[in-house]
């Protein structure tokens, strides 16, 4: 059995006294791997490695770190097979989605920040008798903690611009997925980054997570997960005045107008509802769909789900993989029972037996609701699963109304062939994040996360190295 061990100030831990936690594989239930249980003593010890190598990565240049990072994607890019496979392991995801998403734009998150960094020049502001110089200067240490749903991904996103702009880490992915987090770390010590640039803890969340996010000599949080733990976590940060990024959960509407695109319209709202399963934050779970073409839409939208092909992850003609564990699988079942309980009816998706090979996984069938009442809990908490509701509406003002009913406000999408009118409803939605007639479709340089319930703060582009550095004044007096 293949074992996980601690990456430390340029080293893998050998210790021979080491708790393991195992890790399965949610497709079939198999054990796939072990992970090192850290305590808070290997948490100091990354924390103290991290600080030792601040003084000397902090002094090299934004042109030498962004080599760095140049260097770490050609190492990732060498490896997409392998990322693929090993995150279709991990998570249930099928292997095309694995490919496309996870592998290759954790290597764009390298080159990206690298690009944007080597860039970095000096602000200047001259007055009459003086010139204000601006620079950036590195926070200090950092805390990376990352979910099980795009786990390579989102590490990525986060130590690239973190370690590009000088800061040392310590990352802490799921103990869910630990597969492609090791291998960024036999990444980072093949290409030979300088000891304790880059450090990662393996563990659960309230040891390792916990005591990393609250530790003294921490100087930064970026967190990515649910928002009840993202609450602890700004709670821990702010007893210290820690700099916090949170990117949380989100209830997300797919709004589709009647002079929308049908065909194209359907096919994103498809994958809006269901791309890995529904186990994305900025996954559309609420179809709001203009009263005028309700009924053939929704319609056309249960065929379509009926059509999604569910099997194999391995497989690529598989479009719906398995959900993460058997307590998340029972979780997001839960709301199909609480959906029958406020008056929804399961039009598609109620009935569904495992792939054959794939008994011991935790499967289940694309879910579409309808008849809720738009205040329902199913139709404003997040599930992060494989289900959707669907609601009518007669006018803008009503949709708007909708679509900001609920506690979060991460992300959205608008369906019309009129622009104006789909701008003008998306600037009354409260979201960090809306797509017109598209879903998903990613641009790095533009701002990243939500407002209410959905985080705080923002990633992306120069978003990220705002958060990732400090800016300091230098005024300088003229004689």
């Amino acid at each position: 059995m293949k074992r996980l061990r601690n990456y430390i100030d340029g080293k893998f831990s050998n210790s021979e006294n080491i708790k393991w936690i195992s890790s399965y594989n949610p497709a079939n239930g198999l054990e796939i791997c072990k992970i090192e249980k850290s305590n808070l003593d290997d948490v100091n010890n990354a924390v103290k490695s991290a600080k030792e190598a601040l003084p000397e990565w902090s002094s090299k240049s934004f042109k030498e770190r962004s080599d760095w990072l140049l260097k770490i994607a050609n190492n990732l890019d060498s490896r997409i097979e392998e990322i693929a496979i090993l995150e279709s392991m991990d998570t249930g995801k099928p292997i095309t989605i694995a490919k496309e998403v996870d592998a290759k734009r954790s290597v764009l998150n390298f080159e990206f920040f690298a690009g944007i960094i080597s860039d970095l020049q000096k602000q200047e502001f001259v007055m009459k008798d003086a010139t204000n110089i601006v620079v950036r200067k590195p926070v200090g240490v950092g805390a990376l903690i990352t979910p099980w749903n795009l786990p390579l991904y989102l590490l990525s996103w986060k130590v690239a611009p973190a370690i590009g702009m000088g800061n040392t880490v310590v990352c802490k992915p799921s103990e869910l997925t630990p597969m492609t987090a090791d291998l960024l770390m036999r990444v980072i010590d093949e290409v030979n980054l300088p000891p304790g640039v880059v450090n990662l803890i393996h563990g659960d969340g309230p040891v390792a997570g916990s005591e990393l996010v609250s530790h003294n000599e921490i100087d930064l949080v970026s967190f990515t997960g649910g928002t009840l733990t993202g609450e602890k976590v700004a709670l821990s940060a702010a007893k210290s005045f820690k700099k916090i990024s949170l990117e949380l959960g989100g209830k997300n509407s797919s709004i589709v107008f009647s002079d929308c695109d049908l065909e194209k319209a359907l096919e994103d709202v498809v994958r809006a509802g269901f791309l890995n399963q529904g186990q994305i934050c900025l996954c559309g779970s609420r179809i709001l769909i203009e009263d005028s073409i309700y009924e053939n839409f929704k319609n056309r939208l249960i065929e379509r789900v009926e059509q999604l092909k569910i099997g194999d992850p391995s497989d690529e003609s598989t479009e719906i993989g398995s959900l993460i564990s058997g307590d998340h699988r029972k979780k997001v079942l839960s709301y199909v029972d609480l959906a029958i309980e406020e008056g929804g009816e399961i039009i598609t998706g109620l009935q569904y037996e495992n792939p054959t090979g794939f008994e011991g996984g935790n499967w289940m069938k694309p879910v579409i609701i309808e008849g809720l009442s738009v205040n329902s809990r199913c139709s404003t908490e997040e599930i992060f699963g494989p289900i959707v509701t669907i609601h009518s509406f007669s006018s803008e003002q009503e949709v708007i109304s909708i679509a900001n009913n609920t506690d979060y406000g991460l992300a959205g999408s608008i369906w019309s062939s009129d622009i104006e009118k789909a701008q003008r409803v998306a600037k009354s939605i409260n979201s960090g994040m809306i797509w017109i007639n598209t879903w998903l479709h990613r641009d790095l340089r533009v701002p990243f996360g939500g407002v209410k319930k959905s985080g705080v703060g923002r990633e992306g582009g120069m978003w990220s190295l705002d958060f990732f550095s400090e800016p300091m004044n230098i005024c300088i007096k003229h004689d």
